[in-house]
This record gives structure tokens, C-alpha cells and sequence, in this order.
């Protein structure tokens, strides 16, 4: 099975996942509507030291809570090459609506599309957008200690990537003149790729699928980088807790890429879960159902309060 590949088919789904978030004549902030009422937003914050559109992070702070809160990251989906900060919020307002209300504060940050700049940039532009989180927790009123990443396809591959790498040394994976003095303490990963080896096939080896656009190469001739650009590269046992959820009838990213990163997760002693939603398609409001929602909530306050 292709992942990401631009045939008809998952280009259409590409498609609609890109239309489903995306408001024409939008205002600075399309999705604070979304949020609880009083909500409290910081839109558009730079968070390298640079001008560019995609190096920019919003943060939405609950109304009537302690300080110190906990903080969600937000990354969203897109084949790494579509989308942007507010994406992936349209189908998920129970959830968001959940975090919010139950004392946490969210970011959501943008990072750079795979057709303007290659693998590691967007592992880059995540750990650059933590470390500036980390930096200005106290300023905003969360804790800087107590951090949560949230992805969605191409972001949950970036999510998982960014928590199980963060205790590797890769040079590569951190922008010049960076750190990485924050910590993460779990990740909710839907639906990300884990393993981009996993599945290939030599006759599935297409240039203009999403992932070849990721790394510059197909896997198949690049299976180094391939590697280097996979979540279940990095795993020990010393990664922090996951909850995997993914789509029964996920038609672009195999559900099997999920069990995959449960199964080394499990071998490695990590704490994790995978929920299997039946009959879900790759992205979509079934996502979005009070017990997922719930499960994510226990999840979170468990690993984050």
C-alpha cells in the first residue's frame, strides 16, 4: 500500500483534507471560534527569529485557571506539503473544547512544506517551535516542564518523531544555534506514519508521492534517509507515553503503521495504547467521539497534573 501517494485517489483525499480547512477570506484566526468562550489567544507569534509565514505559532490560554498549567503542542497534517496551524481543528471541536476546559493551555505551530524545503527541516522548524515554548512558558503562564504533543497524519509522524528522536543525538534534526532544554511528557499520535519501510514495495516506488517530496528521494533509493526520517528509528525506553489512534479504513496511511510503533514501543517498555476506530476513514469527525475524547483527556491529565 502507497503512503501518501498522489494518485487519483489519495490526491483527492489530499484534496478534501486541505478544503476541509481551509477558509477563503479568513480572519487572523480562523478556528478561535472553536475554542471555549474567553479564551485567551496569542496569534502569529515568531518563533525563529525570522520572518517567515510558516515559522509562526498560535497559543490559546483557558480563562479562569491557575497558572502553571500544563501545555498541549498542536501539529497538524497535510503530506507535510499542505495545511497549516489551524488545520485539523474543524473535525476535532469536541477535543479541543475538552482541553481547553479541562485546565490546559494549546499551541498549534506551522512548519515548512516538504515542496519549499526537505527532511530534517520540518523536524527542525517542530524542536526550534518547542524550545521557544520551553523559553517563554513563563510569559504566557503555562509550564514549561509539563508538555504534551497532539499530531495528525504528516503531524503525527512529526509528533512522534519529535518525542522518540528527543533522546538521540541528531545534529541534523536541530536548526544552528538551537537547544533542546525541553522535555516532553506524551504524545497523542493520530493516524502518523511510523516506520516508511515498512510497507514500500519496489513496484510502489512513485517520485511524486508525499514521501519521496519529504526526503528528496523514494525510499526505495534512500532507504538511509528513510530510516533517519522514521519514528520507530529512535525508540527506547526512555521515551515518554503514547495514545495511537488510527482509522480502520484508513486508506492513506496503513493502520499497520500504528500496531507497528505499539508493537516496538511494547518491546522497548514504553507505556502506550492504540485504539483502532472502526470504520474510520484517515481523517474525520469519527475521530472526534466523546470516549476518544475522553480517553485523550484521562490520558492527558494522567501523564501531564
Amino acid at each position: 500500500m502507497k503512503l501518501f501517494s498522489f494518485n487519483k485517489k489519495n490526491l483527492s483525499l489530499l484534496v478534501l483534507i486541505f478544503a476541509a480547512n481551509l477558509s477563503f477570506g479568513q480572519a487572523t484566526n480562523r478556528v478561535i471560534s472553536f475554542f471555549p468562550p474567553d479564551t485567551r489567544l496569542y496569534g502569529n507569534i515568531p518563533y525563529a527569529n525570522d520572518t517567515l509565514k510558516k515559522h509562526l505559532l498560535d497559543i490559546y490560554i483557558p480563562a479562569n485557571t491557575k497558572a502553571e498549567m500544563p501545555l498541549v503542542v498542536w501539529i497538524h497534517g497535510g503530506a507535510w506539503m499542505l495545511n497549516d496551524k489551524y488545520a485539523d481543528m474543524s473535525y476535532m471541536k469536541k477535543t479541543i473544547n475538552a482541553i481547553l476546559n479541562n485546565g490546559f493551555a494549546l499551541a498549534s505551530i506551522d512548519y515548512r512544506y516538504s515542496t519549499t524545503a526537505i527532511f530534517p527541516a520540518q523536524i527542525q522548524d517542530c524542536n526550534q517551535a518547542l524550545e521557544f515554548l520551553y523559553k517563554h512558558a513563563s510569559k504566557y503562564g503555562y509550564n514549561k516542564d509539563k508538555v504534551a504533543l497532539i499530531g495528525f497524519s504528516a503531524g503525527g509522524h512529526l509528533a512522534s518523531l519529535l518525542a522518540l528522536s528527543h533522546n538521540n543525538h541528531i545534529p541534523s534534526f536541530y536548526a544552528p544555534n538551537t537547544h533542546k532544554s525541553f522535555k516532553i511528557n506524551a504524545v497523542v499520535d493520530f493516524y502518523g506514519p511510523a516506520d516508511f519501510l515498512a510497507t514500500l514495495k519496489p513496484q510502489e516506488n512513485e517520485p511524486n508521492d508525499a514521501i519521496s517530496t519529504l526526503l528528496g528521494a523514494s525510499p526505495i533509493e534512500r532507504p538511509d534517509l528513510a530510516k533517519t526520517a522514521s519514528p520507530a528509528s529512535y525508540i527506547d525506553k526512555n521515551d515518554p507515553p503514547f495514545l495511537i489512534i488510527h482509522g480502520e479504513k484508513d486508506a492513506s496511511v496503513p493502520p499497520n503503521q500504528s500496531k507497528l510503533l505499539s508493537s516496538w514501543l511494547t518491546l522497548n517498555k514504553v507505556q502506550n495504547e492504540v485504539i483502532i476506530v472502526k470504520d474510520a476513514p484517515h481523517y474525520g469527525e469519527m475521530f472526534d467521539e466523546s470516549y476518544i475524547k475522553d480517553k485523550i483527556i484521562v490520558f492527558l491529565k494522567g501523564h501531564l497534573q
